[in-house]
């Protein structure tokens, strides 16, 4: 099946797309020497390092937060899935073309159609209602579409031995809820407690369109907090962030067409958009983490969901997105509170009782069951907006690109260049390479002109490139050689001694210093 996000009209995303190829960031869909088979990418190798980045980040921010990793299964039987709803709920809805018999999934169809409107919270008899007042046809051969909208299971079915029906975990949530007793044991039966897991999950998508945006195998990265209700409006962390502001779009401004806006944590409390004080401070570790990676403050808004779209259990629900130049605004990270409707269904299914004694409760029983606040986004989007946001085409006539990305995110951090493959200047360059390659990711190139060689740095993102030339090579007893460093994003050059290069790499990627200071 070949992939049906390329050749969209979108000259940017077109572009996007076959940079990330050639220059190594993201390959696919693969098995490409098989015809590839859609929702499914290889991330090169400046891709890997970007993403781990990306998750090196989220890892930083939680456990600096006090949440603790777990690793789950990504296989579990069919039990679980029916307790959890998914086996009976977790659909999409898909759309045939009358000509092609193509299927399509509506809502990101029309999301990559109309960009600027939301289709989260719309009816199948809604979304026809709009292909047919807006003519929308199929974009694979311009026909129109059937009149009706089937349901499409995204549960990947397998088979455990020889006849125990399981399934690929759709999301990571579901296995990080299950160990909850064992939690009790390890956090000694002390709420609030949070945990978080980062790892593979898979859905079935009828046709998964936007690249890595919406794959069938992705990587997630989410969190819970269990804690009882009552302690959801006495959250000590609040008040550490309670000033902080955020760019919040709740429900009923989207509902009078008004724009997102800054406000502070506190105020949206006081007007009552976040309904207790843990669900608003995870809300904000969620929006701190993309502010964290790089992504630009103008380019995101926390969208909240209508009351008919969030789910049923549901006390509240967050979107942040993300203004994309390949599909305006995306979503990428929601913020559940999901009550103790988890916890509730795999007690009744398991036959276990999934509950902890609180002693803070004023209740008559006080054993009750912990509600869930989650924070659920992926790595593949984050990783993916980073190159969406900072790539830029330089140059038209000869094609000539960068990517800017934020010097603490770059997949390489610094090159190192001889100027000439004689004279010493290989070895000088080689002892400095392996000195930073002790803390960062380096590249060694001695091949081609050295401005090809600043042309390919360029291209992967990488901020800093040292060049080692004949001063470097010059030493006397009041005098040290000297390399140049040179910036990516401005291409200015400065001399600095070579006993320095490391300290001012480490000052400048940990953002302890600015280019002016050095």
């Amino acid at each position: 099946m070949v992939d049906n996000t390329s050749k969209t009209g979108n000259k940017f995303y077109d572009e996007l797309l076959s940079f990330m190829q050639q220059k190594g960031f993201i390959w696919g869909p693969e098995p490409e020497i098989y015809g590839g088979l859609a929702g499914f990418y290889t991330y090169a190798p400046l891709g890997k390092l970007l993403k781990n980045n990306v998750e090196n980040q989220i890892r930083k921010l939680y456990q600096k937060n006090g949440f603790w990793e777990v690793e789950c299964p990504t296989v579990m039987q069919k039990e679980v899935w029916q307790a959890s709803g998914h086996l009976g709920g977790f659909t999409d809805p898909v759309i045939t073309c009358s000509k092609c018999k193509g299927n399509f999934r509506v809502d990101n169809l029309l999301s990559e159609l109309f960009p600027e409107q939301s289709f989260d919270h719309k009816t199948d008899d809604e979304l026809l209602h709009f292909i047919e007042q807006n003519h929308v046809k199929c974009p694979s051969c311009k026909s129109e579409f059937a009149k009706t909208i089937k349901r499409h299971t995204l549960m990947m079915k397998t088979t455990v031995g020889l006849d125990v029906e399981a399934y690929n975990r759709p999301e990571t949530a579901t296995t990080t809820y299950l160990p909850f007793l064992r939690y009790n044991e390890f956090f000694r039966k002390k709420l609030p407690y949070a945990v978080f897991q980062i790892g593979k999950a898979y859905r079935n998508e009828i046709s998964p369109r936007q690249h890595v945006l919406r794959c069938r195998e992705f990587t997630q990265a989410e969190a819970q907090i269990f804690l009882f209700k009552e302690q959801k409006n006495n959250f000590e962390k609040y008040d550490d962030i309670k000033h902080e502001k955020m760019p919040l779009w709740p429900w009923q401004f989207q509902e009078q067409n008004h724009e997102h806006k800054p406000l502070s944590v506190y105020e949206a409390m006081e007007k009552g958009y976040f309904k207790n004080k843990a669900y608003a401070w995870a809300v904000y570790m969620a929006y701190s983490l993309f502010r964290q990676i790089g992504i630009p403050e103008d380019k995101i808004r926390l969208r909240q969901h209508f009351p008919d779209e969030k789910a049923f259990y549901a006390e509240d629900a967050w979107d942040i997105e993300v203004k994309l130049n390949s599909f305006g605004w995306f979503e990428l990270c929601g913020v559940h509170d999901r009550t103790d409707y988890d916890l509730t269904q795999h007690g009744k299914h398991s036959g276990k009782e999934l509950k902890l004694f609180n002693e803070e409760s004023t209740a008559a029983e006080k054993t009750e069951t912990p509600n869930i606040i989650e924070i659920a986004f992926g790595t593949d989007r984050p990783t993916f907006a980073l190159l969406d946001l900072f790539y830029r085409r330089i140059d038209e006539k000869e094609g000539k690109t960068k990517f800017l990305v934020p010097w603490h995110m770059s997949p390489v951090n610094v090159a190192v260049f001889p100027l000439m493959k004689k004279d010493g200047l290989p070895d000088v360059a080689k002892k400095i390479y392996d000195e930073l390659q002790k803390e960062f990711s380096v590249r060694y190139d001695i091949s081609g002109s050295i401005g090809k060689r600043y042309l390919r740095e360029d291209e992967s993102g990488t901020p800093f490139c040292i060049t080692v030339d004949y001063d470097s090579i010059e030493t006397t007893s009041d005098k040290h050689g000297t390399v140049t460093i040179r910036n990516r994003d401005t291409e200015e050059q400065k001399r600095i001694s070579i006993t320095h290069v490391r300290h001012i790499i480490e000052s400048l990627i940990n953002q302890e210093k600015t280019w002016d200071q050095i």
